[in-house]
């Protein structure tokens, strides 16, 4: 055991003559000369579970009150519903999958992590006062005590209306940032997986011209005579001419397409025969169409009437 320098004063140890240095430190402590209190071993606690002395002690401070001043629950958990459950799983499942994936962090068995057993400690206190409630409101309402705010009920706001007003102009401020992030990073991934894309089939077109062009040196050297990539070539080309041609037409002449041949003149089979003209009481002749002077005066003698 070595005694610390700077808690050693050797001017007022009645040896004056030793001096400050470790040995010399060490030589005194050796001879008895030191003082013990320099280190100080504690001395362990023992805990006493006193559990006569704490129900003694129980009785003498509880208050004999009505239930309904106390409303003291002691019941059991309610049982677990399925939505807890689901999320239990769910949450052990992403424990597991963290675990599994960064080595870094300490690895514990399910019943021993403290990330789930927080969870399911948090989850048996939601289910106990389920069940205190199940237990308690019945009892309530057999007193005849109401349990809900009437609806005529009128309280003073303990904040002002600029007050609140303040705090939605904030919550809508944040709401709006938060969804101004999430657009940021929608945009960030579609141009990042668009790029991928892209960089995708430059690479695909690269490695089907270096296929291509080693098989046409395959055929130039007479080590192959299979011709066969040309005609996949020529497939590819039909189709892309396909598609062009469904998106911008097929090309050539326009002018004129309209205009009869000597075939669509002599037929006649869409031609449809005038009807009958409108005949007037009993003298057999066709309504004419008054000119627009004509019409004109009628108008104004209508109005004039």
């Amino acid at each position: 055991m070595y005694a610390q320098k700077s808690n050693f004063n050797s001017n007022n140890h009645p040896d004056s003559d030793l001096g400050d240095s470790d040995v010399e430190l060490q030589e005194a402590f050796a001879a008895g000369v030191l003082k013990p209190g320099l280190n100080k071993v504690e001395e362990k606690k023992i805990f006493t579970n006193d559990i006569k002395g704490l129900r003694q002690k129980q009785k003498e401070i509880k208050l004999d009150l009505p239930w309904i001043e106390t409303l003291d629950c002691v019941n059991k958990v309610a049982p677990l519903a399925p939505e807890l459950a689901s999320k239990m799983q769910e949450q052990e499942d992403r424990r597991e999958n963290q675990l599994k994936n960064n080595k870094k962090l300490p690895q514990f068995a399910p019943n021993e992590d403290p990330v789930l057993n927080d969870f399911k400690r948090e989850t048996m206190f939601y289910r106990l006062a389920q069940a205190t409630v199940l237990e308690a409101i019945p009892k309530v309402k057999a007193m005849n005590i109401p349990t809900q705010r009437p609806d005529d009920y009128f309280a003073e706001m303990a904040k002002t209306d600029a007050h609140m007003q303040k705090i939605r102009e904030k919550l809508m401020q944040k709401q709006a940032q938060q969804q101004r992030s999430e657009r940021v990073k929608q945009l960030r991934m579609q141009r990042k997986e668009g790029k991928a894309l892209q960089i995708q089939a430059k690479l695909d077109r690269q490695k089907e011209k270096r296929e291509m062009l080693d098989q046409v040196k395959k055929v130039k050297k007479g080590l192959s005579n299979d011709m066969s990539f040309l005609d996949g070539k020529k497939k590819k080309g039909l189709e892309k001419r396909k598609m062009r041609d469904k998106k911008f037409g097929f090309g050539g002449k326009k002018r004129g397409l309209k205009t009869n041949t000597k075939d669509s003149a002599a037929d006649i089979t869409e031609y449809k025969r005038p009807g009958k003209p409108k005949k007037t009481g009993g003298k057999g002749k066709a309504v004419k169409r008054l000119g627009k002077n004509r019409r004109m005066k009628n108008k104004a003698k209508g109005r004039k009437k």
